[in-house]
């Protein structure tokens, strides 16, 4: 009998060193990958700090507090020749409609939502937004988005502004 519980006594000291050492082991796995999530900045919860081309482009022209440059107006049939419109740092939109940022209301030729300006570190740009008559810089029908140059002429309708930076 001595011989058979010497045996059991055995058989479960070497199982309970056997759980201690998986027991160990498996701590250690965990630790381990804890600190590689630390370290490589994962983990659960948190946000992706990789931004988009616009999002960084929001932030850089947002954390210019300078306005991005002017339009004075040349020629209109509703606003004030001489006037200044200032361009801030987010892009606006210019036509008839009230919900506009540069409100047309009384050029007929200026669609609801006409032209839109956007401010970028590399400059003013304009583009037609789908506008029926057409936005033109310099007297040309834009076909796309241009960068606006100091002194150039924007005609929205029978409005025509020229931007300053």
């Amino acid at each position: 009998m001595i011989v058979g519980s010497a045996m059991v006594e055995s058989v479960l000291l070497v199982l309970k060193v056997a759980f201690l050492v998986l027991l160990y082991l498996v701590i250690w796995r965990i630790l381990r990958a804890a600190s590689r999530e630390v370290r490589i900045g994962g983990g659960a919860g948190q946000e992706s700090m990789i931004l988009s081309p616009q999002q960084a482009r929001r932030l850089l022209v947002n954390a210019t507090l300078l306005p991005a440059g002017k339009l004075v107006v040349m020629d209109s049939p509703t606003l004030e020749p001489g006037s200044l419109r200032s361009i801030g740092n987010v892009p606006m939109t210019i036509g008839r409609a009230n919900e506009n940022d540069l409100v047309l209301p009384g050029d007929q030729f200026a669609s609801t939502l006409h032209a839109r300006l956007d401010p970028r570190p590399d400059g003013v740009w304009l583009e037609d937004v789908g506008s029926t008559n057409g936005t033109f810089v310099n007297s040309v029908l834009l076909t796309g988005a241009v960068r606006l140059e100091a002194g150039d002429l924007v005609r929205v309708g029978e409005t025509e502004f020229r931007f300053e930076p």
